[in-house]
């Protein structure tokens, strides 16, 4: 979702003239489980029940769509906001405190306001698959990617994440301000879908990659993930640990490779 502005244009560092300009709106989501509030997400307005969804699968807290009974969509208590409040069809395990955020998430930090380390590192199954994708192939994505990101167009103000069958198919694709946001949509609508886990797709970011990002990747069963710009180190890390394959700075005719190699076609075992 977009909203327009009036601006005044500059150009070679003069006064241009008052224009239209097309900006990503940003405004707060809050997610409550079994009416209990876990956290604020600043986040593009849409999709919120992937969002929620993806979330708690992130989290941990389901692991399947069976295990949602509803997502409610409500009215927040500011005309701005807005809240989702999921239903679990066994409550009795749900904990609140375990998941429950001590500030507003912002648009670019998805584990801000984790208390404890518990909070952050979570305990996925680790990726055992043979997924496979030639190297020149790989090159291409970032390039499809862009042809399908109508905001970011628009704006230039979106992250977006998206999924890619080994032959280069686009399955699906979100935007968002937040990159984790835009990631919570995308692994939301594949637990609603019934995919899960997504054993047989690549995931492409538009942007960098963080030790979040990759956790978010392992807890749907992504085994590729691959992303436009760099890595971090406890990106890698948890990327070797977990039998994923990391790919990054895929720029041109150029990328790299940090773990998992024998996924690429054309490409030394890393």
């Amino acid at each position: 979702m977009t909203r327009t502005l009036t601006i005044q244009r500059y150009e070679d560092g003069e006064p241009h003239g008052a224009r239209a300009d097309d900006v990503a709106m940003e405004e707060p989501l809050e997610i409550r489980v079994e009416g209990e509030p876990l956290v604020v997400a600043m986040r593009t307005p849409g999709r919120d029940r992937e969002l929620a969804a993806g979330w708690l699968l992130s989290e941990g807290i389901v692991r399947s769509a069976e295990e949602i009974a509803d997502i409610v969509e409500r009215p927040g208590e500011d005309t701005r906001a807005a809240m989702v409040d999921v239903m679990l069809r066994d409550a009795s395990r749900f904990v609140a405190v375990k998941h429950r955020r001590n500030v507003v998430t912002n648009s670019s930090c998805g584990l801000c306001g984790a208390a404890t380390v518990a909070q952050v590192i979570r305990d996925f199954p680790k990726i055992e698959n043979a997924f496979l994708i030639n190297a020149k192939l790989l090159l291409e994505l970032p390039a499809r990617l862009a042809e399908n990101q109508p905001v970011f167009q628009r704006t230039g103000g979106l992250h977006a994440c998206a999924l890619f069958h080994g032959d280069g198919t686009l399955v699906a694709l979100r935007e968002d301000v937040g990159r984790h946001n835009a990631l919570d949509k995308l692994l939301g609508w594949a637990l609603l879908e019934g995919r899960l886990p997504l054993a047989n797709y690549l995931l492409l970011l538009s942007g960098r990659v963080s030790f979040e990002m990759m956790q978010k990747a392992l807890a749907a069963g992504i085994p590729f993930v691959a992303a436009i710009g760099a890595p971090s180190s406890l990106a890698v890390e948890l990327a070797r640990d977990s039998g994923q394959t990391l790919a990054a700075f895929l720029r041109g005719r150029n990328f790299n490779v940090y773990t998992g190699g024998k996924r690429i076609r054309g490409a030394g075992a890393v």
